[in-house]
Order: C-alpha cells, then sequence, then structure tokens
C-alpha cells in the first residue's frame, strides 16, 4: 500500500514534498484566516473588517496567524500516519486504530497543562508546547475522543453529527500517493466515524480526501472531482455528497464568483456543504489569496471553509503558490514544516528509515511503534 521503489526519483520526491507542504500549510493558512470572523455572518465579517470583508490575517485568540483545533488535528493526522507505516514493520497493520490513538493524544492536549515526558510513547508531536491550547473544540470532537472507544462506521461516535471538523482532518489521507483511491475513501470514512457519525460526514470526509489524493498525484482540479463522484456512485447514503459536488461544478459556470454563491454551496453548515464550498472556492481561485478570502468570506463557518480550501489549492499548486506574507506569521509554521518533511520522508523513504535491514534509533523516538 506504501509507495517505494523506483517510483520516486529525486524530481519526483521534491515535487510531492513540495505538494505535502502545500496541502498541511494551506489547511493552516485557510484555518488562520477565517478563525476571526468564526461565528459571524456575512454582514458581521463586512462591519467588522470593511466593506470588502476580511482579505488579510486579523488577531484571533490574541494575535494574527493563530491556528484552531481544525489544524491541531490535522497535524495528529499525519502523526497517526506515520506511526501507521513505522508499526508496519511489526506486522500489526490497522491505520484506523493508529489515527484514533493519534486523536486522543491531540485529546489530551485539550485537557492538560502542558506535555507530560513521562509518556515516551507520546512521540516529538505531542511534546509541542503551543498545541495545547485549547482553540474551540467542537463538542462533537471532545464527546467523539473523551474514552478510549474507537468509533467505526458499524458503530459510530455521534451518528447525528454531521459538521465539516472530520473532513478537514482528512487532508492527510489524500496524500497517501502509493494508496488506490478507493482505499483512501474508506480510510476517511473510517477515521471521520470515530467523532462525526452522520453517513454525510463520514462520505464528504472521504471524498475532500479522495480529491487530495488525485491532486496530490498530479491531477486537475475537476478530475479529481470526477473521479471523487465515481468512487462515492458505489456507496450506500452517497447522494447528499455527490449532489453538493456537481452543485459546486454547476456554480462555476454561472458567472462571477460572490460570498452569495459561496454562501448557498455551504448552506447549513455541514460537511457535504462546506466540501462544495471549497471545491468551488479552489476552481474559480485567480490564486491562492483569492480562493481562500472568496472562501472565508460567507455566513457560514469561516475557519472550516477556509481550512478545506487550503487544503486543495496548496495540494494542486505547492507551498510555493501560498501567500509568503502569511505564511510568514502563521503559527506553528515551524512545526508543520518539520512534520511535513517527515511525512514526506516516511512515504518515499520509509525503508530507509525503519525495515528488515536495520531502523534509525531517532526515528523509532520520534514515532514510537508502541503504546497509544
Amino acid at each position: 500500500m506504501s509507495a517505494t521503489g523506483a517510483v520516486w526519483g529525486r524530481t519526483e520526491q521534491q515535487d510531492f514534498r513540495s505538494r505535502v507542504r502545500g496541502a498541511l500549510l494551506g489547511v493552516a493558512v485557510g484555518d488562520a484566516l477565517g478563525a476571526p470572523a468564526d461565528g459571524l455572518d456575512l454582514a458581521g465579517i463586512r462591519a467588522a473588517y470593511g466593506p470588502e470583508g476580511l482579505l488579510d490575517l486579523a488577531p484571533a485568540y490574541g494575535w494574527r496567524g493563530a491556528v484552531t483545533h481544525l489544524t491541531q488535528l490535522t497535524l495528529f493526522s499525519v502523526d497517526g500516519l506515520i506511526r501507521a507505516q513505522v508499526r508496519r514493520d511489526t506486522g500489526a497493520w490497522h491505520p484506523p486504530t493508529d489515527l484514533h490513538r493519534a486523536y486522543l493524544r491531540w485529546a489530551a492536549t485539550q485537557r492538560d497543562w502542558g506535555p507530560d515526558e513521562r509518556r515516551k510513547e507520546d512521540g516529538w508531536l505531542a511534546r509541542e508546547e503551543w498545541l495545547y491550547a485549547r482553540r474551540d473544540p467542537t463538542r462533537a470532537l471532545l464527546l467523539g475522543l473523551g474514552d478510549d472507544t474507537m468509533g467505526t462506521p458499524e458503530a459510530p461516535k455521534n451518528p447525528g453529527e454531521a459538521g465539516p471538523e472530520a473532513a478537514v482532518r482528512s487532508a492527510p489521507f489524500g496524500l497517501l500517493v502509493g494508496w488506490e483511491p478507493h482505499l483512501v475513501v474508506q480510510l476517511a470514512v473510517e477515521c471521520a466515524a470515530q467523532t462525526h457519525g452522520h453517513p454525510t460526514a463520514c462520505l464528504a470526509a472521504g471524498a475532500y480526501a479522495v480529491v487530495v489524493h488525485a491532486l496530490a498525484r498530479g491531477d486537475s482540479l475537476d478530475g479529481a472531482v470526477q473521479q471523487a463522484l465515481a468512487l462515492l456512485a458505489a456507496r450506500p447514503g452517497h447522494p447528499p455528497v455527490s449532489d453538493a459536488l456537481q452543485r459546486a461544478l454547476g456554480a462555476v459556470r454561472q458567472g462571477m464568483p460572490t460570498p452569495e454563491r459561496v454562501a448557498r454551496l455551504a448552506g447549513e453548515g455541514t460537511a457535504d456543504g462546506l466540501v462544495a464550498a471549497a471545491v468551488y472556492c479552489a476552481l474559480v481561485a485567480e490564486d491562492v489569496r483569492h480562493g481562500l478570502c472568496l472562501a472565508v468570506n460567507q455566513d457560514g463557518p469561516s475557519a472550516a471553509a477556509g481550512a478545506l480550501t487550503g487544503g486543495l489549492l496548496g495540494a494542486l499548486h505547492g507551498e510555493t503558490a501560498l501567500p509568503p506574507a502569511w505564511l510568514a506569521e502563521l503559527e506553528g509554521r515551524p512545526t508543520l514544516l518539520e512534520l511535513a518533511d517527515d511525512f514526506a520522508m516516511e512515504m518515499t523513504q520509509g525503508p530507509a528509515l525503519h525495515g528488515p535491514a536495520g531502523s534509525s534509533p531517532g526515528w523509532l523516538a520520534r514515532y514510537p511503534r508502541g503504546g497509544a
């Protein structure tokens, strides 16, 4: 299931790393741009930031560039995926379990004052002090990860919860470019069920992950959405998500993009609407800045819309397309870059880090094989 061997020439590795960095930094930048507008409708955003709306980073949680729980959880998705690859050497191969353990490590950051150095199995990410800031995590996340029981598609946590949070944290699943697309969808669905058990939320997470996956493999955004629609068609309960994506494609042909059009796609702020709005904003974006501003200036959840759009545009264009002035102020950028590069290295050169020929002790200290 992992891409290894001759596929990875140097040029391919550099392109992949740029897309991984682009996707993760894109999620975070979109999240940070939208964070100050969360909870405001369009009229409120314009009242606060001027008639054109929110066009630059503004203070949230006390300073510009601060991210929300959406970025925090996306980082733990990456951590869980690396740990799954590392644990595979032991013969244990169940990525949803590794992701669940990673999300429980995130849940601990929302309860604890700071890192617990005694927990050697935490690895390096859970020891990053800035991640212990509580950034308005939703009730569904805290309840879903409030005990050690893992939600599954058959027995999901919060079966009525259809919000977009699980979809946002699914961007890293799309970076598993060595996986077949249907497996990417399945992983995102299984991991969404750990906190957001409504079928629409789970399938929206799957659709978003597989769109990122096609982009990370070099496909166009339109082609990526068509692939997602084809994969969704085989799954029960897909019409709300498929219809939302079709509406996003149709809206592109309806003239100049407007906040009202984005808001119509976003609907009630559920996962299907937010993913559709993000797809639309990415499709009509003149550049990354334009696409992100379009995403956050509307009546719905601005941080989620910005994060979802940023993940798409970052995977599509790579890190150098992201606005440098925003990256310069982005909270946690060193951590994001370090984790992105670790992920790219694991996916392209995993056997050199851990495998039959021997293991790097430093790598196994960063991403321990055992424990919760």
